[in-house]
């Protein structure tokens, strides 16, 4: 939609001129006439003494069949040869997609010799595997991935793929999607089937979390989706269930992929892998000062759990940005969650929902992270974990 202004009609008055938000509107020859900088917000038509502003209906163009297009895809990212958790929690709510639109679920698995996992993908809900398998692809590249997979989609032709929102799958989704002709849309926190239109809703935070916007691809296929991890829980799996393995020639070119891995060099132990991790404690800003993250750290050792942290403790610089749990950081969802000196405002909660136990501990009673925490400890964090600590530590050894 345009917004246009018919010249024969416009009397001159400059009513819209001062009328637009946006400075968007110029006078010439005693005519108003719209600049690029209009964002077509409207204001103008309403202001308008002489209807002479309207609203121009724009033809679309889509250059696709959106009827050759089915199927649910899930790109399964690998860590040291094995799908990450968000990939399997993916082939389960991929499931759920298909099954409602009538179609089958394929997971998308590139690497080096990787075909001894598709076993896995099947046992987790996938019907069919796509497997492109070459010595340039053992490790993610952004030439190489993004060029097997826009290739893939050209030929076969999926009508949904789902990526995990980590930072393999934000680099390679919005890549793909712009060669493609499509929209991404990105860091979703829960899917689901459109009933008016049959289309995926695909939903995410905006505005800072404060609201939760439902968005909808309708013109273009692919309909693409990053999402982020532990939103969803991994489905059961089913070792008896058996699939199509379909071998598909790799068109990434050596000479084209532009990085070359040198060494990986890991600087982070599993204290932080949270997005993997059953077991988490999170230290805000009741730990009082960075040195006593000591406290949380001691416990997660014992427990062989990840520290994590909240923004307020990240902004403090107490924590780097890959401890962050919330809307702004990772999304979690371990077996069991300590908050430890954590008041739980709504960002933070948004990032940890999923966890199936969470163990609350503050010393100001009416701290919000009670009100969704299945145990409460009412004291102060630096004498609580250490207690804990302790008696973990006694029942480890006995």
């Amino acid at each position: 939609m345009a917004v246009v202004i018919n010249k024969e009609e416009c009397i001159g008055c400059s009513a819209c001129v001062s009328a637009c938000p946006f400075g968007a509107i110029e006078m010439q020859d005693s005519k108003a006439i719209i600049t690029d900088a209009c964002t077509q917000c409207g204001a103008c038509i309403d202001i308008c003494p002489v209807a002479a502003i309207v609203r121009e209906q724009e033809a679309k163009v889509v250059g696709m069949d959106k009827n050759d297009y089915k199927d649910v895809w899930v790109y399964i990212e690998l860590a040291e040869g094995q799908p990450r958790n968000v990939s399997l929690e993916l082939l389960g709510e991929g499931r759920k997609l298909a099954d409602a639109m009538g179609q089958k679920l394929a997971a998308v698995l590139i690497g080096g010799k990787v075909e001894g996992v598709a076993k896995d993908l099947f046992a987790n809900g996938a019907d069919q595997v796509y497997l492109i398998e070459a010595p340039e692809l053992a490790h993610y590249t952004t030439d190489g991935y993004t060029a097997v997979v826009t290739d893939l989609i050209n030929n076969y032709k999926p009508s949904v793929i789902l990526l995990g929102a980590t930072n393999d799958g934000r680099d390679l989704g919005p890549r793909v999607a712009c060669r493609v002709g499509t929209g991404l849309t990105a860091d979703c926190t829960d899917l689901g089937i459109d009933e008016a239109t049959g289309l995926v809703a695909w939903t995410r935070p905006a505005f800072g979390g404060n609201i939760m916007a439902t968005i909808l691809c309708p013109e273009h296929r692919p309909q693409m989706g990053t999402v982020r991890p532990s939103v969803f829980k991994k489905p059961v799996p089913d070792a008896t269930k058996t699939g199509e393995i379909i071998r598909v020639e790799s068109v990434a070119k050596a000479e084209d992929i532009r990085t070359k891995l040198i060494e990986v060099i890991k600087v982070c132990t599993g204290s932080c892998n949270l997005e993997e991790a059953e077991i988490i404690i999170s230290g805000g800003r009741g730990m009082g000062k960075p040195e006593n993250f000591s406290l949380v750290e001691d416990l997660a050792n014992v427990l062989g759990g990840s520290v994590g942290a909240s923004r307020a403790v990240v902004e403090a610089g107490w924590k780097p940005h890959m401890h962050q749990v919330g809307q702004t950081g990772k999304t979690v969802g371990p077996k069991i969650y300590i908050a430890a000196g954590i008041s739980g405002a709504i960002q933070h909660v948004a990032g940890m929902s999923s966890s199936d136990v969470v163990i609350a501990i503050n010393k100001d009673p009416d701290a919000p992270i009670f009100r969704m925490a299945d145990f409460g400890i009412v004291g102060d964090v630096c004498e609580v974990l250490p207690l804990l600590t302790e008696e973990f530590k006694k029942i480890k050894q006995a």
